[in-house]
């Protein structure tokens, strides 16, 4: 993914074109380890990234003259401040950009002396041309510096990703871990590196993507280097979640598990400097769009769309046989199937764009499926993806800089489930969802005329699984999720407990409230976020923005429907083309895995002229992100629903 620092990229260029002083080599060698640059030395590393797999990289220990970065590091603790900062593919605490060390005042720059004395190393001629000859990625420039002090505490992460942006030609991370007191790696915090699968299509042409699972892992360690030369379609990697311990006192024990580093990248040559070449910047941009490109990689992602097609999408009606009453009773709450509710549905999904509706399915069948997830909740996954698919029923979503979670389509028409394979779970997938009378109480509570349906069932793996922010082009639909995931903790438990049917989902309501109350209040409640939450954002017109920032001191949100892994709730959004969506990855500290199904309906659009609908059944309602209500109302509370006790009469 190329969104990590594409704002911070943008802010960079005033900083890094000022003149530095040069460093002689003399003077640049005695900040690093003695011995560092000796022959046998760089031979050593040399012959190490060559040989690395599953892309060239390698690891210096002790890079940095120990009294220097002691030094730095009691410089950043004492002096630095960090904005804590959330966007779907990292959670961090982020320091300013140190290039614009020099444009700070003379009482400032001098709290930091060490830290500009270690930028100006790592940007020197002699430690440029150490990296590039490790690395023969050829010429460095030392004009653009472009490094910042990134800070992982218990809970933070950062994403499958390549790097590839701009002029970027090496990436780096130098660890400020507490020296005194090694890091450990069960602490997670690791650098880790995807392999890559070729595939090649009938044309010939090869595309490259990112396995699932990681192959090398690198722990943190005080003064170490990790680096590698940034390539399109290769250097994918991530930053291992920091896991919290078992209990505060530990944690205390473990120094806070902080995880303190320096990350940036080494960029190619700039106007005026040796090696710069006039053009090369844009041509590699157009390379790395290529190489994206190439062998059409899209078509080796899973899971593939496979939308069903519906026959008469117009012939819905709006009253239920006796007979249809019978089969939804066994699934849906008798609540959710009066004329009364039904009406109200609409009437709240018209106006706002998006439902929560609580308790949705039948206690009898609520509490079989739940007996049947809490049971295989209890049974351990292997680790490894190929063993998943081999001795389970799920399959894994790849790639990882797209999404990973596993997943279950429902049956083909040629396929028969055995009896081992069927479930709850697939009673929902083969019968319920895709059954002419569920499309007839959708249709019913949302004023739409479905056209097409694609549902599955999903599991987010506590410590392994996320989606990345996706946007939607193309008319309005409806996206269905019913949560189904039975452990609490997961920060929505106080509209578990009962019937009232809630939704705040404009964008001044509970989604975006939240998500501002951690933005101002991050160490209040920071230790009690586990993800597994799901997000529907605006996204932003302006091109040099993270429209995936959902959380920053000095950003605002722009949150328009959040909701957290639930128990036995469905929500409906009628998403219109430009909203982003992704599943926010899910901490280790999770109680239990997040499990939902999720599903894609395509509906008839409606025309501009009937803002009402019609009674051949045609889409009423507004699109989310389009409705009238949001941003309108400060606070807005659906409680349209009596309190049932979901007689046991399906």
């Amino acid at each position: 993914m190329k969104r990590k620092a594409e704002s911070q990229a943008n802010g960079r260029e005033a900083g890094s074109k000022k003149t530095k002083t040069a460093l002689s080599a003399e003077a640049a060698r005695k900040r690093f380890r003695a011995g560092l640059f000796d022959k046998p030395v760089l031979g050593s590393y040399t012959h190490e990234y060559a040989t690395s797999a599953p892309y060239k990289h390698a690891v210096i220990h002790q890079l940095v003259d120990d009294k220097l970065l002691r030094s730095v590091r009691d410089e950043i603790r004492n002096n630095v401040e960090f904005t804590p900062k959330e966007t779907d593919i990292y959670k961090i605490h982020q320091s300013g950009d140190l290039a614009n060390l020099d444009g700070l005042d003379d009482e400032s720059l001098a709290k930091l002396p060490s830290l500009l004395a270690l930028r100006d190393a790592v940007y020197s001629e002699t430690f440029r041309d150490y990296i590039s000859g490790i690395t023969g990625c050829g010429p460095l420039s030392g004009r653009k510096t472009d490094m910042a002090i990134n800070v992982y505490t218990p809970g933070c992460y950062l994403l499958c990703h390549d790097d590839v942006i701009g002029s970027r030609r090496v990436s780096y991370i130098l660890y400020l871990t507490d020296p005194d007191k090694p890091w450990q790696p069960e602490w997670g915090g690791a650098l880790r590196l995807f392999p890559v699968q070729k595939q090649e299509d009938e044309d010939g042409e090869v595309a490259k993507t990112p396995l699932p699972d990681v192959v090398k892992v690198i722990p943190p360690a005080w003064n170490q280097l990790s680096f590698f030369a940034v390539q399109p379609g290769e250097s994918f990697h991530d930053v291992e979640e920091v896991y919290h311990a078992p209990t505060k006192a530990q944690q205390d024990k473990d120094g806070g598990r902080v995880r303190m580093a320096i990350s940036g990248w080494f960029h190619i040559p700039q106007i005026g400097e040796d090696g710069y070449i006039e053009g090369e910047e844009e041509k590699n941009a157009k390379n790395s769009s290529l190489m994206q490109l190439q062998g059409n990689p899209a078509q080796y992602d899973t899971p593939q769309a496979r939308p069903i097609k519906v026959g008469n999408p117009k012939g819905s009606q709006d009253e239920f046989e006796e007979a249809d009453l019978e089969f939804l009773l066994k699934y849906i709450a008798p609540t959710y199937l009066t004329p009364d509710t039904l009406e109200q549905i609409s009437d709240h999904l018209e106006e706002s764009s998006s439902i929560t509706l609580a308790n949705i399915l039948s206690k009898k069948f609520a509490q079989r499926l739940k007996d049947y997830v809490v049971a295989q909740e209890k049974q351990a996954l292997p680790e490894d993806s190929t063993a998943i698919e081999e001795k389970s029923a799920w399959m894994v979503a790849r790639p990882p800089h797209k999404h990973r979670y596993l997943y279950q389509h429902p049956s083909a028409p040629d396929q028969l489930r055995t009896s081992q394979e069927e479930s709850p779970i697939t009673e929902l997938l083969d019968i319920l969802l895709p059954s002419r009378q569920f499309r007839n109480w959708l249709q019913v509570a949302t004023n739409c005329a479905v056209e097409s349906s694609d549902v599955m069932a999903r599991r987010f793996r506590r410590g392994h699984d996320y989606t990345l922010a996706t946007g939607h082009d193309g008319k309005p639909r409806l996206e269905l999720n019913l949560g189904i995931t039975p452990t609490s903790g997961w920060g929505d438990d106080d509209d578990d407990a009962g019937p009232k049917k809630k939704s705040k989902t404009n964008g001044k309501g509970k989604g975006k409230a939240r998500a501002r109350a951690r933005a101002e209040e991050p160490a209040k409640d920071e230790d009690d976020e586990v993800g597994g939450d799901e997000v529907y954002m605006a996204g932003d017109d302006d091109a040099n923005e993270d429209a995936a920032v959902y959380k920053s001191s000095d950003d605002d949100d722009n949150i328009l429907f959040f909701q957290a892994a639930a128990w036995n709730k469905l929500t409906i959004v009628l998403r219109d083309s430009g909203t982003l969506k992704f599943v926010k990855y899910v901490s280790r500290r999770a109680k239990g895995d997040r499990w939902d199904i999720s599903g894609v309906f395509e509906v008839e659009e409606q025309d501009e002229d009937d803002e009402n609908g019609d009674e051949d059944g045609e889409g009423g309602a507004p699109a989310l992100g389009d409705a009238p209500a949001l941003g309108e109302s400060e606070e807005e509370e659906f409680n349209g629903f009596p309190d049932s006790e979901d007689s046991d009469s399906d």
